[in-house]
């Protein structure tokens, strides 16, 4: 589908707030660490000259085509990677509103981010983002837009506002990278470069991170590995394709689950301990924290006489390092630290 021309915003707001009645409400609610990014630069005298040399965008995302004739100037963001992705090609000052973060933003961005106002620490409604009066959503997920989110893509479209999906998060088979790689990590970055009128921004961050990640030394020790990201009764782990896989194996780890055709999968403790890894992987999340995870694994009957419970091998990161985005190669950096202290 093409964007159409942006509505005027008072238009644009009144016609929203008929659309949610007519929905009935619908609009509901590190020994090798490398040296992280320079902080991004205001948008300046670069930026505006990049804006008045800018050449309408297609891509076909996720499935929805879209068309993005001049840069975006009232950004909403999706989860913590769009939010940081966006303030590291220096859209600080684009951005109008932010939602559903999964913790804090790193230290090379907090400055940047510090006076964005959050709109929501969960997702969204449609009604609470269109309150900002955005131009462009940025979603981390193709879930975050639905009529229980921000709203469903064709609907935002009709009323003047641009919708875009991280493509590496797309999940229709066609569109899946399959599997992920840096190469379309860094290849989303030059894209997003292009649709908010910031290629030398973008260029010059994926020539950035793809020096430091050149510059790291895998673990080799040969260990097993299981990505824990979260879930009680059933873990939900690191599958074959994703960005737990991508990231394991940059840092020198071998995924116990590699032979899955996911990004990630339900499992169940029984394989889990069948597959006994060498060391275990344990994501930081809201509700699910570290040591709710190292609790669960230690009184769990089936999984505390896993070697790797035992001797205690686990190693950490935080949600927001642990999905596609500009935190990747500090993950794998961090991933190797740590595997270099066990």
């Amino acid at each position: 589908m093409t964007s159409p021309a942006r509505l005027p915003r008072i238009a644009t707001l009144a016609s929203a707030t008929a659309l949610c009645a007519l929905l009935l409400a619908g609009c509901t609610a590190q020994a090798q660490t490398p040296t992280e990014s320079a902080e991004p630069e205001a948008s300046g005298a670069e930026s505006a000259s990049e804006s008045a040399a800018f050449s309408p965008v297609t891509v076909d995302n996720c499935g929805t085509e879209i068309t993005v004739d001049t840069p975006p100037e009232r950004i909403v963001t999706v989860k913590s990677t769009t939010l940081e992705l966006a303030l590291a090609l220096g859209l600080a000052d684009r951005i109008v509103g932010s939602s559903y973060g999964d913790g804090p933003l790193p230290d090379n961005l907090a400055a940047a981010g510090e006076k964005i106002p959050e709109i929501s620490p969960k997702l969204p409604s449609q009604e609470a983002v269109l309150t900002v009066d955005p131009d462009f959503i940025f979603g981390g997920w193709e879930s975050n837009f639905s009529v229980d989110g921000v709203g469903e893509r064709d609907t935002l479209h009709t009323l003047g506002i641009t919708t875009y999906v991280a493509p590496s998060a797309c999940k229709a088979p066609e569109y899946m990278p399959h599997p992920l790689t840096f190469d379309t990590v860094f290849d989303d970055f030059i894209e997003a470069g292009r649709i908010f009128g910031v290629e030398d921004a973008a260029e010059q961050l994926v020539d950035e991170q793809r020096a430091q990640l050149e510059a790291l030394v895998p673990d080799a020790a040969g260990h097993t590995a299981l990505w824990y990201s979260s879930g009680r009764d059933e873990p939900y782990v690191g599958a074959g394709i994703g960005a737990p896989a991508m990231l394991m194996e940059a840092a020198g780890l071998t995924n116990v689950f590699a032979n899955e055709e996911n990004t990630w999968i339900s499992a169940s403790w029984e394989k889990v301990a069948d597959l006994n890894p060498d060391v275990i992987v344990l994501i930081n999340s809201p509700g699910n924290t570290i040591d709710d995870k190292i609790e669960l694994l230690t009184t769990n009957p089936v999984t505390s006489t896993m070697d790797a419970v035992i001797n205690k091998r686990f190693v950490t990161l935080e949600f927001a390092e642990a999905e596609a985005g500009v935190r990747n190669v500090g993950s794998v950096a961090q991933l190797i630290e740590q595997l270099q202290t066990l």
